[in-house]
């Protein structure tokens, strides 16, 4: 039995140096996943940052201290009141987002990097909100985000944290101010109305006006045109009359200048002499001549004596 003992007691020997060694190896390979970065110290003191893939370290004499994510972080700010610059006071929150960029200085530089950036955002966000009016941070989002990124960053430099983003999720102002906000914009809404309404009876007056001018021309070229048809139709027409009669004069003429054309001449004459005192005895009711002159074949006799004239005056004329 006690030869039994001594050959287990050999066994077990070896088995627990193979147990030890397999400890020791496993506590000395360290797979880090992506993303990750570890902080070790050998025998307390800051040694290395292993980052992702397979790292070696000495058991029992180093160590790993912090695990670092360098992943983006998305944190959330909670409430907190602020007051503008026009004595407002306002409810916001956000939501900051950051990363690791230097995991040693995130390890040693700070205790809590994350409660750190949150202090941070918030006295940076109440600093920026003090500098502006009410109806300025709604307008001014983006640059109110942007001037607490640059804050934010000045200081977690020395961390080894960057602020990525910074995004102001609500602003709410107090009851009286919405209620007096909510009337401002009914009356803008009313101005504008109002001038668009205005606009457009301007527009439409000077539309009407705009083509009553365009009638008044055109009707004043139209008739300025119908005259100057008109006058032209007169001229045309006092035109054609005067070359009728001289057409007629000149066939009058050319016919009188002949015997037989005498005569007709003569005897149109006495016609119209006849007619002459036929009308003057119907319009009067007494008529006083001498009884020589009055007879029909003195009215003649005179008559003739002007032909007789003309055709004289015509042939010494020539």
């Amino acid at each position: 039995m006690d030869q039994s003992m001594f050959f287990d007691s050999q066994l077990l020997v070896p088995l627990v140096l193979v147990v030890a060694v397999l400890i020791i190896i496993g506590k000395a390979i360290v797979i880090l996943p992506q993303n990750m970065a570890y902080i070790i110290e050998r025998l307390g003191k800051y040694h290395e940052t292993q980052t992702a893939g397979l790292q070696f370290i000495i058991p029992f004499i180093d160590r790993i201290a912090y695990r670092v994510s360098l992943k983006e972080n998305a944190i959330d700010i909670p409430s907190q009141s602020a007051i503008t610059k026009d004595n407002i006071s306002l409810t916001i929150d956000g939501v900051l987002y950051i990363k690791v960029m230097e995991p040693y200085k995130a390890s040693y530089g700070i205790d809590n990097y994350v409660y750190a950036v949150i202090q941070l955002a918030q006295t940076s966000m109440r600093s920026e909100i003090g500098k502006l009016d009410l109806d300025k941070t709604f307008e001014e989002r983006d640059s109110l985000n942007a001037k607490i990124i640059d804050a934010i960053n000045q200081a977690s430099a020395a961390w080894g944290v960057q602020v990525m983003r910074y995004e102001i999720k609500d602003i709410n102002p107090p009851s009286s101010v919405l209620d007096a906000m909510e009337k401002q914009m009914r009356a803008e809404r009313e101005k504008r109305a109002a001038i668009l309404d205005s606009e457009g009876k301007r527009q439409a007056a000077i539309n009407l006006a705009e083509g009553e001018k365009q009638a008044t021309v055109l009707a004043a070229e139209a008739e300025r045109e119908q005259q100057v048809l008109k006058a032209e139709g007169e001229a045309r027409s006092i035109e054609l009359v005067a070359e009728a009669k001289a057409k007629a004069l000149t066939m009058i003429g050319q016919a009188a200048a002949t015997a037989e054309g005498q005569a007709a001449v003569q005897l149109d004459l006495a016609t119209e002499a006849i007619a002459a005192k036929k009308a003057i005895a119907r319009e009067s009711t007494v008529v006083l001549m001498d009884n020589d002159k009055s007879s029909a074949g003195h009215t003649v006799a005179e008559a003739l004596g002007v032909v007789a004239a003309i055709q004289q005056s015509g042939t010494l004329t020539k």
